[in-house]
Order: C-alpha cells, then sequence, then structure tokens
C-alpha cells in the first residue's frame, strides 16, 4: 500500500491543499504517496459529513495532517471516514491523549512542569482557584486551556507572579478564559513556571515511540537544539500514542524539561524541515 494522507483544503479553493501544508503535500505526491482533502472549516460546523465529501470512497488507512481540531472533531471526523471505508491511523482516544495535557500530563510526570487542571466550559465559572492550585509549590506559574495558552497576552491572560496569591491568579484565568471564548479547549490549566535558558525549544517527532526527526520548534526554525532524549523516550513509549511530538526546552540548570506534548498530525512543522524527513518515517499499512 502507499502512504495516504488526508490534508485540509484551501478555504477559499476547496479542490487545492491550503497553502500552509502545500509544500508537505508536494513532498508525498513527489514520492508517490496519495492525498485527499477535507474541508476542516464544515468540521469545525460540526458538518464531519460535507468535511469528508472529496476523499474517495474505500482509500483505506490514512494520517490526517491539517489543523488543529477539538478532540470531539477528531471524533467526528475518524468516524465520518470510517463511513466511507477509510480508517484513520491515529485512534480518536489517542489523538485526545497526546492533544490534551490532562492526557498526558501524568505519564511525564518528572520531566514536566507539575501543573493541575479542571474541566470548564466557554464561559463557565472558575470555581475555587485557592484549591485547584493547594498541589503547586509556591512562586510563579503560567495558566492555559487544556491545549494552548495566551503567551501573547503574558502579563494579562497567561502568566502569574506567585500562584498562592488568589486575586491576581483569578484575574488571569478569568482573562485567559475570556480571551478563548468558545474556543477554550476543556478546561483550566495552571502549570508551575520554570526558567529555561532562551536559546529555543527543539521539537521531536516521534512515529511508535521511537524518534525520527529532531528539530527547531516552530517559533524559532533557525536554532536547532540537541535535546538529551533519554528521560523523555520512557514516557513517550508508556503514552502509546502512534504519531505524537514533544517540545523541549533546557532549563537553566542544564535539564531537559518536556514543555508540551502533541499529536503529530496536528503540530506545525517548520519552514526549515524537509518534509520528507518527517514523512518517510510515517508507516505505510501492508
Amino acid at each position: 500500500m502507499t502512504l495516504t494522507v488526508l490534508f485540509c483544503g484551501d478555504p477559499l479553493r476547496p479542490r487545492v491543499v491550503d497553502r500552509h501544508f502545500a509544500r508537505e503535500a508536494g513532498a508525498v505526491r513527489d514520492h508517490y504517496g496519495e492525498i485527499a482533502l477535507i474541508d476542516h472549516d464544515a468540521l469545525v460546523r460540526g458538518d464531519a459529513g460535507a468535511a469528508v465529501r472529496a476523499v474517495p470512497r474505500d482509500l483505506g488507512p490514512a494520517w490526517y495532517r491539517g489543523w488543529m481540531l477539538s478532540g470531539d472533531a477528531y471524533a467526528a471526523l475518524a468516524k465520518a471516514l470510517r463511513e466511507r471505508g477509510t480508517t484513520l491511523l491515529t485512534h480518536p482516544d489517542d489523538y485526545r491523549r497526546a492533544h490534551e495535557l490532562p492526557g498526558w500530563h501524568d505519564t511525564f510526570a518528572g520531566i514536566t512542569p507539575a501543573s493541575v487542571w479542571r474541566p470548564l466550559s466557554p464561559g463557565g465559572d472558575v470555581g475555587d482557584l485557592a484549591d485547584l492550585v493547594r498541589p503547586l509549590r509556591p512562586g510563579p506559574a503560567v495558566v492555559k486551556d487544556y491545549v494552548k495558552s495566551r503567551k501573547h497576552e503574558w502579563e494579562a491572560a497567561c502568566f502569574v507572579p506567585d500562584v498562592k496569591d488568589v486575586a491576581a491568579l483569578r484575574a488571569v484565568v478569568t482573562e485567559m478564559v475570556a480571551l478563548q471564548e468558545e474556543f477554550l479547549a476543556g478546561g483550566v490549566v495552571v502549570r508551575e513556571f520554570e526558567e529555561f535558558d532562551g536559546a529555543g525549544e527543539s521539537r521531536v517527532w516521534w512515529v511508535d515511540g521511537e524518534p525520527v526527526l529532531v528539530g527547531p520548534h516552530p517559533d524559532s526554525p533557525g536554532v536547532e537544539p540537541e535535546p538529551d532524549l533519554m528521560d523523555v523516550a520512557p514516557a513517550v513509549r508508556a503514552l502509546g500514542c502512534r504519531f505524537i511530538t514533544t517540545d523541549l526546552a533546557q532549563r537553566r540548570d542544564g535539564a531537559w524539561r518536556v514543555v508540551e506534548v502533541g499529536d503529530g498530525q496536528v503540530s506545525d512543522l517548520p519552514v526549515t524541515v524537509d518534509p520528507m524527513d518527517l514523512y518517510a518515517h510515517l508507516p505505510v499499512p501492508e
């Protein structure tokens, strides 16, 4: 069988790959792979049937490669594709486990900043934050939802100088929730803040528990740290997901820390990386 990848189509030209993924789609085609297109906007609207309408029937096993999806949207995509004879090679349960912090945090305990979390619907009451952060040590912290932070609104909606200052914490959490609006993913996360060396993060791509590509983070594509993966690899294998990424940064004391884990299908590939350095390692079902 050939490598089959489902890319997001361009919102204005639905028969063309979204230009953000055009370089990757070209690499798949150039190496005799097969691609099909997903309507991401339809999927976000909740119309999974319309989202997969352009996918040929009985396409077989495939990888998704596109914009981030909520766990529910990914599950809906998987169901709609199954009804057309296509199976996503990442199961919806595995997608959610890698994509949302509560799914992976405990597996990486000791090599990622300590965190607490609480489910919350968009616009909901954040509740008793003093009780939530009781397990955390006094000191600075960062606030995010299960998937993303508002790091570009650092002081207003991300960073808390002292996590035990409940009034300041509530102000930051409330602002983060308000800014995320209906896109709030899962709930609220509070993480202990750690000082990193400032040299930039490394994004490591893992397939079936093995690191297949170690490269820069998209935010610093010209920087290529060389992280120590000795403690990370066992955690990745324990997580049990087929295709994931880990973003690593070096703490000021020299320790390499897992900043984020993500599903590989929706993790951004830096422009400085040759797509085939990744796609050559994606398994092709027999």
